[in-house]
Formats: structure tokens, sequence, C-alpha cells
């Protein structure tokens, strides 16, 4: 049974979630990875029986009218057993009456069908584009 909360997880327990995920741009540098979960409009986490956390979806938003979840991230250990299905749809359901929101991700079949599972659309088949600088 996994626990889902709104709690901000400690720099040492991010920095081991985040690591088994291989997000070392994350972790090389744990007082900005620190203060941008700080700095998030919403944290949830999840966390195994035993109390480890084995998930967090972060967003940045205006609460009004879009919503970027910046990361979305569940252990290995914990993947495909429902924690990132959770953390998803809990955040789409706080957002829900917002006009946008908003994932850019990597092009990854697997990633692709979770979220269009999820009711996403990717950019190209929603008419709308995205522009970033590299």
């Amino acid at each position: 049974m996994t626990t889902v909360t709104n709690e901000r997880p400690a720099t040492p327990e991010l920095l081991a979630l985040y690591d088994a995920v291989g997000w070392s741009a994350y972790t090389r540098d744990p007082d900005r990875l620190t203060a941008a979960v700080a700095g998030s409009h919403a944290v949830l986490t999840a966390r195994d029986d035993d109390g480890r956390l084995v998930g967090l979806a972060r967003t940045i938003s205006d609460g009004a009218s879009v919503c970027y979840l910046q990361d979305i991230l569940v252990h290995p250990d914990a993947q495909r057993t429902g924690v990132g299905r959770t953390l998803l749809t809990a955040m789409l359901a706080e957002y829900a009456d917002l006009r946008q929101f908003v994932l850019l991700t990597d092009d990854d079949r697997t990633q692709r069908a979770f979220y269009t599972s999820l009711g996403l659309l990717r950019s190209d088949e929603s008419g709308l584009h995205a522009y970033l600088r590299p």
C-alpha cells in the first residue's frame, strides 16, 4: 500500500529518489534541488509501507490559468505499481479548472502510452506548439 501526501521531503530523501531514477542533473546541486522543491506550487509524495519515499510529483503554477508538471518520478522498485498513476491523477484533479496543464518529457513510447492513458495529448496533436531554449 502506498500513502500519498503533500509533504516536502528532506534533502537526503530527495537525493536518494532522484539518484535512483538517474536524474543526476538535479543531484549534482543538492541545494538547488531543495530550493526547487521548496519553491514548487504543489508537491505530492508517495511512500511505501516502510515510509520510504518512492514517488514525487511537483508543479509550477500561477494557480489560476496554467500548471506545469515539472517533475514526476517513481523509484524503479515501485514502478508499474500504480504510484505514478496515483500521483498524476491527483495532480490532474488539483488543476482540473485551469486552462492549461503542461508537461515536457522524453519522446519514449512507454511514457507516451502512460500519459495518453490519462487523457494528455502530445502538443502536435493539440494544435499547440512548444518553444524551448536549448
